[in-house]
């Protein structure tokens, strides 16, 4: 249960709907999660970052005769070269799920290509 849905269901007990003081916090609390909710965030630097190393692995890939391994990529790619694996790994997981490369197992590892 989220806290909104448990703030309206105390909102909605007989006892607390009586005083109007719990309901008009109960309310404000609502309202603020409202809000939180709908603010619009801004990309962090590593987020922005990413972006770019993003599209040099597509742009490195679409030219790739064969599909390529993290490490490969990251001896290839000299912008990614001093990334860590994890972060790597990351970025590739996000195009993946994006759709824009596909991941293929070769004896355990992963392999990336640009999706047909």
């Amino acid at each position: 249960m989220t806290k909104r849905e448990m703030f309206t269901a105390i909102a909605n007990v007989a006892e607390v709907a009586a005083n109007q003081e719990m309901v008009d916090f109960l309310n404000h609390e609502i309202e603020l999660l409202n809000r939180k909710a709908s603010s619009s965030r801004k990309p962090t630097k590593t987020q922005v970052e990413n972006e770019s190393y993003k599209a040099l692995i597509v742009e490195y890939l679409s030219s790739a005769d064969a599909p390529k391994c993290i490490k490969e990529l990251q001896a290839e790619i000299a912008e990614i070269s001093g990334l860590t694996n994890q972060r790597v790994t990351h970025m590739l997981t996000d195009l993946v799920k994006a759709e824009t490369l596909t991941k293929e197992y070769v004896k355990k590892t992963p392999y990336y290509s640009i999706a047909a």
